[in-house]
């Protein structure tokens, strides 16, 4: 993949049109002095391709650990086939079901029990958290280390050794793009936390973990509810959102993010809009493969470019109450789009933030003639539009109260925070939460 034919400026550049296809044009006359692009997995995209798995496990040895979520891929029709595939193969394996969040007790629990009988490979088949508690075990396998000993802000901060066992990533669902990244989110408590003490939700993070292969097949999601074609939609829109304007972002990053916008901006409503009128799987096609897209981009682009403050805060949110991330990170998103345009008004009226804003405002209203100002406006009320259509909850449902603002403030200043386009105030942070309850 690369940036694009020609060389690229970036936003704020004096020789940008007002709108339209000039503007994707004019950011790609100027390349940054340098910038680095993370290992990716080999990617197989396609409906169908899930009948490449066994295949492609087999080409790493001959015992599998398949890891998936509680139910829906064992209770689908694929299961079986891979099961035989597996089998024809000359492939062993076991099989870990992952309920809710893996925390590294479970990721600890699942190294302990290979130990007789080591996998050649990993296979996280599922959504988030199975792809996440794959690649945590499959890092963990071979190192002689625990979760905790790695985890960001709350390990033991032990330097991961690796090496990793192969993993690979077959996402089911369309948001979290963990088949494309170097972290598994873990969740839990401390041993020795102190009584009252809010949970954790943190990063295992190398680059030994991405997966070697990552199949994205449209067909695994057909099964997926309105809810959660919901919730990880918007959870992919954000880090779409917040790569494309993060302080980390490359030439590389805004292609991908571009690409992932485009691709989520008309699928995700029609989407769930057809699945909550029970459209037939034909005709979700197109779009389910879209948003599949859209969220493998999601994850390249943070990947490489980082995050922003929306993740800042849902990871506070997530460790405290039941909100499920990608819903966390649809309920924030207007409202810290909003928050970061007024503060760049404020202290970066001339920066070239604003103008990623604005294309992104332009991709996601489908409407490519819209002045700068006015694309930005369209921006935050698209998003607005979208947490309506799409019956996003508030976080008052999870039980949150406004007491807890301040307490939320401290535990929203993790990693993610630290590419913000913009450095938000502990006040300007408590706005968005209080808009938001």
């Amino acid at each position: 993949m690369t940036a694009g034919p020609g060389p690229s400026a970036r936003p704020g550049d004096p020789r940008r049109s007002v709108a339209g296809a000039d503007h994707a044009a004019s950011r790609m006359t100027e390349f940054p002095a340098s910038f680095a692009v993370a290992r990716l997995p080999r990617l197989l995209v396609g409906p169908g391709r899930i009948a490449e798995l066994p295949a492609v496990v087999a080409s790493f040895g001959r015992r599998a650990l398949l890891v998936t979520g509680a139910r829906s891929f064992r209770q689908g029709p694929a299961w079986d086939a891979l099961a035989g595939g597996l089998e024809a193969a000359g492939v062993a394996w076991d099989h870990l079901a992952v309920v809710g969040e893996p925390s590294p007790e479970l990721v600890d629990g699942a190294v302990a029990g290979c130990r007789s009988a080591p996998p050649d490979v990993v296979v996280g088949i599922g959504g988030g958290s199975a792809l996440d508690a794959a690649k945590a075990i499959a890092g963990l396998l071979r190192s002689g280390t625990t979760a905790l000993d790695h985890l960001e802000g709350v390990g033991r901060g032990v330097p991961y050794p690796g090496p990793a066992t192969p993993f690979v990533a077959v996402p089911t669902t369309a948001g979290t793009g963990s088949e494309a990244t170097k972290n598994a989110v873990l969740a839990g408590r401390l041993p020795d936390a102190a009584p009252g003490a809010p949970p954790f939700k943190k990063s295992f993070r190398d680059e030994q973990l991405v997966a070697r292969v990552a199949i994205l097949d449209p067909d695994l999601l057909a099964g997926c509810p309105p809810r959660v074609i919901a919730g990880d939609g918007m959870d992919a829109v954000t880090q779409l959102l917040e790569a494309f304007t993060s302080t980390g972002a490359s030439p590389f990053t805004d292609a991908v993010a571009r690409a992932g916008l485009v691709a989520a901006a008309g699928a995700l409503p029609r989407w769930h809009a057809a699945a909550l009128a029970g459209a037939p799987p034909e005709e979700t096609a197109a779009d389910r493969a879209a948003m599949g897209w859209g969220a493998c981009c999601s994850g390249i682009a943070l990947a490489n470019a980082g995050l922003g403050a929306v993740h800042g805060i849902v990871a506070a949110l997530g460790a405290r109450y039941p909100v499920p991330h990608g819903v966390g990170c649809g309920i924030l998103l207007a409202a810290t789009t909003r928050a970061n345009l007024a503060a760049l008004a404020q202290r970066a009226p001339e920066g070239p933030v604003l103008s990623r804003y604005a294309e992104a405002g332009r991709i996601l209203a489908g409407d490519p003639a819209l002045p700068d100002g006015q694309a930005r406006d369209a921006l935050v009320a698209t998003l607005d539009a979208w947490t309506v259509a799409l019956d996003l909850p508030r976080l008052a449902d999870f039980g949150a109260v406004p007491g807890d603002v301040p307490g939320l403030v401290a535990e929203s200043r993790g990693s993610s925070m630290r590419t913000n386009p913009v450095p938000l105030s502990d006040a300007e942070i408590a706005a968005i939460l209080a808009a938001c309850l």
